[in-house]
């Protein structure tokens, strides 16, 4: 099946023409080269809100052809960790099809990964996601990976499976769809990102999940982000790299509630 976009016109542009533009400037604000990655965390926002953030991270990494992309469930639709195993995504940019021999080697690693493209139908984490890499690479294909809450054991499963996955196919890069804590003031959303960013940067996936329930920190995408820190630590990664943070109220300069929003390359 082919997904269509459920957020284009709301969180990017429709128009292809301008969704490239936006992109490309974006991606014109980050100064330095692009380098090697394992993975790359990103926000999930509103273009508006995040995308220059998004951008810059994008900008940072190499894109290779086949990405593994995952994302927190919004909608609560479809199972804990849903793969759309099949078909194609379409975005303003044109189509991007499924990498399904990504999706089986996976489903055969671990049964805690699911066939399921309900939870992706109206989902918008991953979907925001994908023009900046066909924007970089357009003849991309993708693996979406949609995940509700999982245990921390769950976690290391799905993420070292992940890891024996890209091991085994090659040239794979994994890219994590979140945005940090929300809707408390900047002040204090600074305060408990920074928490979390200390976990990322240390590649401690353990402690990630934990400081966000001991600190109350809304990361929506924690889980996500958790798997990928198991699958880098299990690829060999060495280096986390914070490429930038703000928050909503860059833009709309209402600093009393405000989304935190981060990008991370990991080699």
């Amino acid at each position: 099946m082919m997904r269509r976009p459920v957020v284009a016109g709301q969180f990017y542009p429709s128009s292809r023409d301008v969704l490239c533009s936006t992109i490309e400037a974006f991606f014109s604000k980050w100064g330095e080269g692009e380098g090697e990655a394992k993975v790359v965390i990103a926000p999930h926002a509103g273009y508006m809100f995040s995308g220059e953030t998004a951008g810059k991270t994008f900008a940072a990494a190499r894109i290779p052809k086949r990405c593994i992309v995952i994302g927190p469930n919004h909608t609560g639709f479809g199972a804990r960790a849903a793969l759309f195993a099949a078909g194609s995504w379409y975005t303003p940019l044109g189509e991007v099809m499924i990498d399904e021999g990504l999706a089986s080697s996976l489903i055969k690693e671990t049964p805690l990964v699911s066939d399921d493209s309900t939870a992706h139908l109206r989902e918008h984490s991953i979907e925001v996601e994908i023009p900046f890499l066909q924007t970089k690479r357009p003849e991309v294909s993708i693996l979406p990976l949609c995940l509700k809450y999982l245990t921390k054991e769950e976690c290391q499963v799905i993420g070292e499976a992940i890891a024996r996955v890209v091991n085994g196919a090659g040239d794979v890069l994994i890219v994590v769809s979140t945005d940090m804590n929300h809707y408390e003031s900047e002040e204090i959303t600074n305060k408990k990102d920074g928490y979390a960013i200390e976990k990322i940067l240390s590649l401690d996936p353990e402690g990630l999940l934990r400081v966000c329930e001991e600190k109350d920190i809304s990361m929506c995408g924690v889980i996500p982000t958790a798997v990928a820190l198991h699958a880098a630590r299990k690829l060999g990664a060495k280096e986390a790299r914070l490429i930038e943070h703000t928050t909503s109220g860059r833009v709309n300069k209402d600093f009393d509630s405000v989304v935190g929003y981060a990008g991370f390359v990991i080699k």
